[in-house]
């Protein structure tokens, strides 16, 4: 009976789950307007504007272009420099952020968790001040956990969640940040919206100071900037208020509301950032990186909202899903690997072909990607449902491209092979293969395919079977003469 009763209640649980994963699907697709993905050409994407602060920019990609709009999802890069802090903020809809360069440390404020991080009056802070022996007795400390960001990580954090980010290494940190602004934890607009809990983040913008402009489709309104002409949230309080609530003075709190404050919402921290954090040896990194990797069930009791990992290493080339020593690797981030992303419904891959090597062509069942090439040159060719060539061109280093769902798309690496990361709109996202040892053309029977394509049986049979490799293609002869003759 123990059984039977059990077996009901995972049965009732699986059928709660999907029922709530299909009405956020239908909220999403309600959300979204008829007729926008009917695209019949896609750029490449470089940043239309940018906002310097005092210690780093942040590039925009414009949100009003026509790809963002059918999958309803904003793009932007920070660059960080050394010492340099991005303001605690939050925002509307849930992100994604992949850290491209460099390192650092991140916090996420997590509503109603406890501050487990704490030292005592004679306890010394960790970093170079305790190098230095530097004690601070009187004072103490306590705030929620902080998390060490390295090259390769993925950052995920919910819709309205404050966090903040800081450069605590010698190099420029590198973080390209994807918003989902139609997931249904977005209630507000479609455009993703920033709430800064500090400084002044008022900045000149390069359109603002007249260095370029965007081009934009007729019929398209301005894209509202989230970071241009806004103070921060306290700025609206009245000053009195905010004295009574923090019990501070006055002039603490006119400081909250940052209106002198002309550093702008990157700030560059003069003395190193004294706070308790994780060490950061080779040993406990790899150990933070492999953390939560054990089994990929979830039953949703061992993770709780104030121990939930927010960052994985996509990077490590030991959990690549698909490996072609000839060919490259590719490694997805799911709610299987990172159960976070299943509240978020949202994921990430991480790709490398070698030179002149293919990803077979193939479509995804049942998101949107965005590509952001990291490294190298990436050939890309995307077709939609009426069999015509929408995208056909070669994406750079720090160039975009958004992939709508259902559209085929095929890519191959240049000359210096290609590195790339792409985000996708379902945190277990699904492809089907055109092409290779598992697709859809070796799927079918001989007869169907002879009679779908007006073949023979024996020229059918090799359309199906010449090719042994599955999603990573090796680099051909004919692929790599075509190579040479261009270099």
């Amino acid at each position: 009976m123990a059984s039977k009763a059990s077996l009901i209640l995972s049965f009732l649980l699986l059928f709660s789950t999907c029922l709530a994963r299909h009405q956020q699907q239908q909220q999403k697709q309600q959300q979204l307007p008829q007729n926008q993905c009917q695209i019949g050409r896609i750029d490449a994407l470089e940043p239309y504007d940018r906002i310097q602060a005092e210690a780093g920019v942040t590039e925009f990609w414009n949100a009003d272009e026509k790809q963002f709009q059918c999958a309803g999802v904003e793009f932007l890069r920070h660059r960080i420099q050394p010492g340099g802090l991005l303001l605690p903020s939050y925002v509307n809809a849930p992100l994604l952020s992949f850290i491209e360069k460099g390192r650092g440390v991140h916090g996420v404020i997590l509503p109603g968790c406890p501050e487990t991080y704490e030292y005592s009056q004679e306890q010394q802070f960790s970093g170079q001040s305790e190098r230095r022996g530097q004690k601070f007795e009187g004072l103490q400390d306590r705030h929620q956990k902080v998390r060490n960001l390295n090259q390769g990580d993925v950052v995920a954090i919910p819709a309205g969640t404050a966090h903040w980010i800081y450069n605590d290494g010698e190099t420029e940190l590198v973080a390209v940040v994807f918003f989902d602004t139609q997931n249904s934890a977005n209630q507000l607009d479609q455009n993703h919206r920033r709430f800064f809990l500090a400084g002044n983040p008022q900045g000149q913008s390069e359109q603002q100071q007249g260095q370029r402009q965007p081009r934009r489709q007729q019929g398209q309104s301005q894209q509202e900037q989230p970071y241009r002409n806004a103070g921060n949230i306290f700025n609206g309080f009245d000053v009195e208020f905010l004295a009574e609530a923090f019990n501070v003075d006055r002039e603490t709190a006119e400081k909250l509301q940052g209106q002198r404050d002309q550093r702008g919402h990157i700030v560059n921290v003069e003395q190193d950032l004294q706070i308790i954090r994780p060490p950061q040896t080779r040993q406990q990194q790899e150990r933070e990186q492999q953390g939560g990797r054990q089994g990929g069930r979830s039953n949703g009791f061992e993770e709780t909202i104030c121990s939930l990992k927010l960052s994985e290493n996509i990077d490590n080339p030991t959990h690549a899903d698909f490996v072609n020593p000839q060919a490259g690797r590719i490694s997805n981030l799911n709610s299987f690997k990172f159960p976070v992303l299943r509240q978020l419904q949202l994921s990430a891959e991480r790709g490398e072909l070698h030179p002149n090597a293919i990803q077979a062509p193939h479509w995804t069942l049942n998101a949107h990607s965005l590509v952001y090439i990291t490294d190298g040159n990436l050939r890309i060719q995307i077709v939609n449902n009426a069999g015509e060539s929408v995208f056909d061109d070669e994406l750079r280093e720090g160039q975009v491209v958004v992939i709508p769902q259902n559209f085929a798309v095929i890519k191959r690496a240049g000359q210096q092979g290609s590195r790339w990361i792409s985000f996708k709109t379902n945190d277990n996202a699904m492809i089907a293969n055109l092409a290779g040892r598992v697709s859809a053309i070796r799927s079918m029977p001989v007869d169907v395919v002879a009679n779908a394509y007006q073949l023979s049986r024996n020229d059918a049979q090799k359309l199906k079977f010449s090719q042994q490799e599955s999603l990573l293609l090796s680099p051909s002869s004919y692929s790599r003469s075509q190579g040479r003759a261009s270099a």
